[in-house]
């Protein structure tokens, strides 16, 4: 699907139709947006624009160093994108092309971000007047987005904390679970965050776009460097927290292991006396005496009661 923005005058208007994309259309044209384009779409604005666009595969293999890569004439950048919707957070790439003052998008899902851009674009249309605006605005817009999900992040570890340390009970592997997938999640926050950084540090060097827009990057990147610090942050609150649940796991193996050992330290000598009376010797003085049983019974007793007393004077139980 493809929308192609356009600016009349004051107004902004779009088309979703590729037979109306000609002539004058194409010198009004501000912002193409390309969500999961099909191969005819891509070649129609390949043609019409004279340029080259990458293709999903090539976008996700390209390196780190090469994500940013600026021409006479353009500025290609891949950016990532994180995605929360579903149950397993991933970063997805976004292409973007600025061409002569226009900006071409392509991606292959569907984003909150460029849904909240597109209210705001038809809201206040006089504030992009090049592709270079709508691309820092988009980017602006995501930014805010992943701080929204470090603070949501921050506060799923500090209700695992209070789980852990007040009401913790036997869920040793869904404890695990949960403190993986938040470091999980945290990491990839972290490669977007990283990503972008790099990305308008170089931006910030170009000279392709009017002076002012510059402010407004160099107050992106204090943003960025403000969250990447809060996900070290978070690392640290993750690894001490994973450190407080191993600490509280051994606590209550040790009490196990504690009891099994009163447990056999108690039993130990009445079952030594009974195996002791148990043997088959034909001499034994209490085998034939009338009290033998009672007193072995009583000795019985005496070597269970005494190690509990003695437990309990110690402070051990």
């Amino acid at each position: 699907m493809i929308k192609c923005y356009i600016r009349n005058e004051n107004a902004i208007a779009f088309i979703d139709t590729m037979s109306e994309l000609d002539g004058d259309v194409i010198e009004k044209v501000i912002w193409i947006d390309m969500l999961m384009p099909t191969y005819d779409e891509i070649v129609f604005i390949e043609n019409t624009f004279n340029i080259k666009f990458p293709t999903k595969q090539e976008t996700e293999e390209i390196e780190i160093s090469s994500r940013y890569w600026e021409e006479n004439d353009r500025i290609e950048i891949n950016s990532y994108f994180l995605v929360t919707a579903d149950r397993n957070p991933h970063n997805e790439t976004v292409s973007f092309i600025l061409h002569e003052n226009k900006l071409i998008s392509i991606r292959y899902t569907s984003l909150y971000t460029f849904d909240e851009f597109n209210r705001k674009f038809f809201a206040t249309p006089k504030q992009f007047e090049t592709g270079y605006d709508i691309f820092c605005q988009i980017l602006d817009i995501r930014i805010d987005a992943d701080a929204d999900i470090i603070e949501k992040l921050s506060k799923d570890i500090t209700r695992v904390r209070k789980h852990v340390l007040t009401d913790y009970t036997n869920e040793d592997e869904e404890i695990l679970e949960r403190i993986s997938a938040l470091e999980d999640l945290n990491m990839q926050i972290r490669e977007n965050l990283n990503d972008k950084q790099r990305i308008l540090s170089a931006f910030l060097k170009s000279t392709k776009y009017k002076h002012a827009l510059k402010h407004d990057v160099t107050v992106m990147l204090k943003d960025i460097k403000s969250l990447i610090d809060y996900t070290d942050f978070n690392f640290e609150r993750l690894d001490y927290l994973q450190n407080i649940f191993v600490g509280v796991l051994s606590i209550e193996q040790n009490k196990v292991i504690k009891m099994f050992t009163i447990v056999n330290v108690i039993f130990l000598p009445p079952t030594l006396i009974a195996s002791i009376y148990g043997m088959n010797f034909q001499i034994m003085p209490e085998l034939n005496w009338h009290y033998g049983y009672l007193l072995s019974i009583f000795m019985m007793i005496c070597s269970s009661v005494l190690p509990i007393y003695v437990f309990k004077r110690k402070g051990w139980v």
